[in-house]
């Protein structure tokens, strides 16, 4: 076949094909820490104690998080032929997609006027925290891909400290709006 037959300079394909390792990540930092800061509302303020708690987090998080994969975990030379490892790219990518749309959709609907609004389509049908939804699902898809103890400590704080937060901004949203859905839910689509 000829698809073996073409062959690429080395330092090319090395750059090449570890290039989204670095940028997939980056994409994600470079959004959530760069440019989502500047797309929300400046209305509500953050308590000084919860903004030092999450600081701390996310400084703790990040060195275990990094130090654990780059130091201690040891791979099998057959991940590739891991289920573990394809069912949880497929969690975190559709995680990631579904928080990126619905933080889109709760940006856009800050845009007009400082009134609040109800979301609407995508996961946002189905539960009132779909932001949280897709974060929980990405997050849970990460520690199933990488199988280490940071990794499912990660999601599991995560699920518990944005489990509450969808169950309070649910319980709003009812109060707030006479016409909100009924049929949505919380956080879980269905159940929660």
């Amino acid at each position: 076949s000829i698809i073996f037959q073409i062959v690429v300079p080395t330092r090319t394909a090395w750059f090449i094909q570890e290039l989204p390792s670095l940028i997939i990540p980056l994409y994600y930092i470079i959004t959530e820490c760069l440019i989502y800061p500047f797309l929300i509302r400046n209305g509500k303020r953050t308590p000084i104690f919860t903004f030092i708690l999450a600081f701390l987090f996310c400084t703790l998080n990040g060195y275990m998080q990094g130090a654990w994969h780059t130091r201690y975990a040891v791979y099998e030379n057959d991940i590739y032929k891991q289920f573990s490892l394809y069912l949880g790219l497929l969690l975190f990518f559709t995680g990631m997609l579904i928080n990126l749309h619905s933080d889109s959709i709760l940006c856009n609907l800050q845009k007009d006027d400082e009134s609040y609004k109800i979301p609407k389509n995508g996961v946002f049908e189905y539960v009132s925290g779909a932001n949280f939804f897709g974060e929980c699902i990405e997050w849970i898809g990460y520690a199933i891909c990488l199988r280490t103890v940071p990794s499912f400590a990660f999601a599991l704080f995560t699920c518990c400290i944005i489990g509450p937060r969808a169950i309070h901004h649910h319980r709003w949203y009812l109060e707030k709006f006479e016409n909100y859905p009924r049929h949505r839910k919380a956080l879980i689509p269905f159940l929660l």
